[in-house]
This record gives C-alpha cells, structure tokens and sequence, in this order.
C-alpha cells in the first residue's frame, strides 16, 4: 500500500459526488463492467493494492484493448484496478479522477482527454499522497509523476515517410487528431518534419491542414469533404492522424471514387484499418503494441505503490513545467506486405478477421 497516501475523509460531501458522477461513463472493475446502475465498489480491504484508471474514452476498440490487458497485468501482479472511462468529456474526467481518489486508491494512471485540463488531477492526487502515471498521452503544464507513452514524434515521421514514398510530388492534406491532445501536435510535429521539407523543396504543397475535433471521423470526413471542395478533387495523397481520421477520409473519398488511388496513412492498428489495409484502400498504419504499454504501465503502477518509485526510467519529457521522467517504446509501420509479421503474428487481429474482405486466394500463406 502506499505509505505516502494521507487519510481521506469521505464527508457528505465525497457522497454526494460519487451518487453524482457514478453514473458518467463506464465504472470497471476486475475488468468487467460493474453496476451501470451507478453505484460503485468501495475499496477492498483485503490489504491488496489498487489500481485506478481514468480513462478518456473507451468507445474505440484501440482503448478496450489498454484497459484490458491493463488490469490482466496488474492482477498477474498481485493488484486490482478500478476504472472509469469518461466519453470524451473533460469535467466527467475530472469528477470521475476525485471519485478515484476519494476511494483511496494507491497510483492513479489517467488516460487524458484533454492534455491542459487533466493538470488538476495530478495536484488533487498529489495532496491526497497518490501518484499519477499519465498513459500514452502527456499530461501539460502539471507535476506528473511518470509518463509511459511511444515515440509519438517518430509515429508521425512513419506516416508521412510512407506516404511520401508512394508519392513525392503533388497537393497533401493534412487530417490531425484532436488539438486537445498533445499527442496529435506531437503527430504533427513528425509528420511535418518530412513534409514541410518537400514543401520547400517545390515538390509538394500542403493544401490543407486541420485538427479534427476529439478525433472523431465525422470530422475527419467533413475535413476531407472541405479540402477536395477547395481544391477541386486535386489531391495526390493525404496524412492522417490515426485510423479513425483516415477511415473519415476514405469515406470522402470513397464518394468521389477516389478511394485506393490516394494514399492515407493511419495509425493505432484497428480492425477496420488493417482490414481497409488488406483490400488496398488504406496505404498503412502504425502499430503501437498495446501489450508492450499496458504491461508496461502496470509494472510502473505496481512498482510505485510498492515502493514510491520506479527505477530504471532515464527518458524525460518536458510537458510545459518540468521534464517528466518517460519510458518511450517504439511504434511499428505497418503496411500490406508486413500484415502477416506483425499485427497477425502477434496474435492482435487474425488472419480471417483482417483477410475476410479479400478473396482467400490472395491471403498471406501460413
């Protein structure tokens, strides 16, 4: 348990919350769905220790996967995990984070929606002892305790190398994440490093560039409808953010029979990427192993409430107030021709599930 933690009154007030925010987003425990009623699990008092997750979201298939193999992890460890997913909505993650620490868990490991206004997490936490980890996404401007995350810069050099290495002259759009997430201007920030660069060299031009709304392919799709409207269809290839962008994109350009003949980079693996990737619609993706992350942070999470550290973490990162010790692990481009050797042979998708649009003669031989 974690000697620094103080002790927590719950008050009416601490009641009040709980009977309030209970019923926002989605309450796991033991990795399953608990209570949708709204009520939630008091802490157990059988010594072990306990893990809570704020989670911004678990809407999409990449973040049920984290909380997954998360909590696997954390139990093989000998802890539990307590989560709350809050749907995107930022004041719901802040009530849902107090809710955590109001139940006394030992690290808090938060999975933000918005970089800036999770800042206020970490310094409730901190004066309840608690620890935070922030998970795959930076925490801004805040006193963190440890970051694990992949090399976000490097994911966005990966999508815009192979889409430059399709092709290498022409108009480029640009469909981004979320301008709330700090990662999307790390995404960016690599992307344009090999962009930018050919954009000054005469070859290309980047004719549009947006953030698309809490990375919701509606707005990617609208992003995409815009940047063909403005430029008359004449686009030779677009980067996008994650595979949600990109599926926006597809879509629009799918309506114009564009789809397949301009390539779309993508990122996070989901079925519908690698499926798109298989059929030629969709030119690649970044894989970032999730059981790599999730164990990883588990470990951290474990290691912090044993001990009130975690050794062996020489990275930083700054985040706007202090350089964040960091561990960053390496994301992996995937396209057509390594399908098979990675996202498949890692047991993340199955041959069928990827393949089943793809008439089986044409499927990688075993």
């Amino acid at each position: 348990m974690n000697p620094w933690r103080k002790g927590t009154s719950w008050g009416l007030s601490g009641l009040l919350l709980i009977a309030v925010v209970s019923g926002c987003g989605v309450v796991s425990t033991d990795n399953q769905t608990a209570n949708p009623a709204g009520t939630t699990a008091e802490k157990k008092d059988d010594g072990k220790l306990v893990i809570g997750m704020s989670m911004d979201t678990l809407k999409e298939e990449r973040w049920q996967k984290d909380r997954d193999l998360f909590t696997a992890k954390v139990k093989e460890l000998g802890g539990d995990v307590k989560v709350l997913a809050a749907n995107g909505d930022d004041s719901t993650q802040l009530s849902q984070a107090e809710q955590l620490i109001s139940q006394g868990v030992d690290v808090l490991v938060i999975i933000p929606h918005n970089a800036e206004a999770t800042a206020p997490i970490v310094e409730k936490a901190h004066k309840e002892g608690i620890k935070v980890i922030s998970y795959d996404r930076l925490i801004k401007n805040s006193d963190v305790d440890y970051y694990v995350s992949f090399d976000n810069v490097r994911v966005g050099e990966m999508q815009a190398k192979a889409i430059t290495e399709k092709v290498s002259k022409g108009n480029f759009v640009y469909i981004g994440g979320a301008d709330t997430d700090n990662n999307a201007h790390m995404f960016k920030q690599g992307a344009m490093n090999i962009l930018k660069a050919l954009q000054d060299k005469g070859d290309i031009k980047i004719v549009y560039d947006q953030f698309s709304k809490d990375w919701k392919p509606e707005e990617a799709l609208k992003n995409m409808e815009n940047a063909l409207t403005a430029n008359n269809n004449n686009i030779q290839a677009v980067v996008a953010a994650n595979d949600g962008t990109a599926g926006g994109a597809i879509q629009a350009l799918t309506a114009q029979g564009m789809a397949g003949k301009i390539p779309v980079s993508g990122q996070d693996a989901d079925l519908a990427a690698v499926q798109r990737i298989a059929e030629g619609k969709q030119t690649m993706t970044v894989y970032k192993p999730i059981k790599a992350i999730a164990s990883k942070a588990a470990e951290m999470a474990v290691a912090l409430a044993k001990n009130g550290r975690v050794d062996g973490v020489s990275g930083k990162v700054n985040n706007g107030k202090i350089d964040v010790p960091s561990i960053l692990l390496d994301p992996i481009a995937v396209e057509k021709a390594n399908l098979a050797d990675t996202v498949i042979k890692d047991g993340y998708h199955k041959l069928e599930d990827v393949y089943k649009n793809v008439p089986k003669d044409q499927w990688p031989k075993p």
